[in-house]
């Protein structure tokens, strides 16, 4: 009997779990078990690594062999196990020496003539590799540049199962893989449009620049024509390239929703996404019953999640927002597996003011929608959903005379986004040594106990509070935008001035 181990790692979410691959040859006739609850498509892989291993020109074992993957009370699924399986069973077979096995975990998925295809989750798996203590990570050639994007990582890219074999014999050493280009990754990764497009809408500019600096929700109503779409587009742009921390967080998920180029794989900048309507709950928090895969909302994270026509939205669809725009992170629970993905995204929220979309507007027709209607229309979005979105601004539809003044004076997004930058650092440096980053991540509790503000700054946010126009979140999200104002001008804290901008850009119209 002859026994060999070799080392994988499965993604449950954005978190990867070392796999010990043990396979077993024994007596008997010639077959091949899986265990240690694996799925259909590890079923699957027993064909796939017979066939690869004959065809790369080595023997199979005429004998019984077991495949075990530990821990068992983990589920496993998906491809990426093929190549721990097959040196398992070389090592096995002492086509390889087994001692080769240790040190190294083993990444990728085979194909019948035995090159390694790549894989999602490359990077996760990576790091959790490094956080086992093990430096070697082999993978498929077109995961060399992902993976070596952890710092630490020794990375042996292999481009089939030939050149895996004779590297296990110190018959061969594969070249580094290419670093990835991230000013490549930048320029094209550069927001659609400029802000000096959107003439005749100095407060919606204003809006997307706080939004922006401090990290706050936004929510636009006005006509067709506005400027809402144009807009949203153009805030990824003001936002500051990412961190190299914040990158790895959202080249993960991207890594392990399948959506990272091959030649660039690192996410440098804001990520953007723009859903349909017709999107369903599941598709913006993640689904899957034994493989969860992060959702539109995850795919967001650290950048921008922008629902226009959000009225159009199916109510229960907005509504699984609520609990992501608070915590920042999904936990998905299914029956037999439960996961977690990083969720702090920018949500922008776009609105015409009743299902005709002529209401306020410039149109020939003006809106013939009863007054029921359209309370209808917007009570699509939740009261709760909106508490929770710190700037709601109404855009009107601009006049000829507005568009040709504005333009001489709107700002260009790289101006905006200098702006921005500069605020960002002074709220860096102000939360220094906490684990918040932006201004819309404070606690309320944290804001009012280490920033407190005198009664008589924030008198007109308390009297909007006692008459029943701000609810408690709503009066901390006030004081998070008062504070990011007062970051936008560079002052050491925000005064009366910057409360009652930050009223207005929260209850337009509304507030006296």
């Amino acid at each position: 009997m002859s026994l060999a181990r070799a080392l994988s790692v499965a993604v449950v979410g954005v978190r990867g779990h070392l796999i010990e691959v043990e396979a077993d040859l024994a007596n008997g006739l010639p077959a091949i078990t899986l265990v240690g609850l694996p799925d259909a498509s590890l079923h699957e892989a027993r064909d796939r690594i017979r066939a690869a291993i004959v065809n790369s020109g080595q023997n199979w074992p005429s004998q019984r062999i077991t495949v075990g993957l530990f821990p068992a009370t983990l589920p496993k699924s998906g491809s990426g196990f093929d190549v721990a399986m097959a040196a398992a069973i070389l090592g096995a077979a002492a086509t390889v020496p087994p001692e080769a096995l240790r040190g190294r975990v083993l990444l990728g998925e085979l194909a019948l003539d035995g090159r390694l295809r790549p894989v999602r989750g490359v990077l996760p798996a990576t790091i959790a590799a490094l956080d086992a203590g093990i430096e070697r990570v082999v993978v498929p050639e077109a995961n060399g540049a992902e993976a070596a994007l952890v710092p630490g990582a020794v990375v042996e890219p292999v481009r089939d199962l030939d050149c895996l074999i004779r590297l296990l014999r110190g018959e061969y050493e594969p070249a580094p893989p290419v670093a990835a280009d991230t000013d490549a990754a930048q320029s094209s990764a550069a927001g659609a449009g400029d802000l000096v497009d959107v003439a005749g809408q100095p407060r919606g500019r204003l809006a997307v620049e706080v939004a922006a600096a401090g990290g706050h929700h936004l929510f636009m109503q006005g006509p067709p024509g506005s400027g809402k779409t144009m807009l949203a587009e153009r805030l990824p742009g003001l936002l500051p390239a990412l961190d190299t921390e914040a990158a790895l967080e959202v080249t993960a998920v991207h890594s392990v929703a399948g959506l990272l180029p091959e030649d660039c794989p690192l996410v440098v900048r804001p990520p953007y996404r723009n859903p349909h309507h017709s999107a369903t709950p599941a598709a913006l928090v993640g689904a899957g019953s034994t493989v969860l895969r992060p959702g539109l909302a995850s795919q967001a994270h650290r950048g921008v999640l922008f629902l226009d026509e959000a009225p159009e939205f199916a109510r229960i669809t907005l509504d699984v927002l609520r609990q992501p725009l608070e915590s920042g992170v999904i936990e998905l629970a299914r029956a037999r597996v439960s996961a977690r993905f990083p969720a702090r995204f920018l949500l922008v929220l776009a609105a015409n003011p009743c299902p005709c979309a002529r209401a306020n507007g410039a149109a020939v027709k003006a809106c013939d929608c009863p007054s029921l209607v359209r309370r209808r229309y917007l009570s699509r979005l939740s009261g709760p959903l909106l508490d929770r979105v710190d700037l709601q601004v109404e855009l009107a539809a601009p006049s000829r005379a507005e568009l040709r003044a504005d333009a001489k004076y709107a700002d260009t997004s790289a101006v905006a986004a200098q702006r921005v930058k500069a605020a960002r650092e002074a709220t860096a440096r102000r939360l220094a040594g906490t684990p918040w980053r932006t201004n819309a991540e404070i606690p309320g509790s944290a804001l009012r106990r280490m920033w407190a503000l005198p009664a008589k700054v924030t008198r007109s946010a308390d009297l909007a509070f006692e008459s029943g126009q701000l609810t408690a979140r709503g009066l901390d999200r006030v004081l998070r935008v008062a504070w990011t104002l007062a970051d936008l001008a560079d002052l050491p804290a925000p005064g009366p001035a910057q409360i009652g901008m930050a009223l207005d850009l929260r209850l337009p119209g509304r507030w006296q």
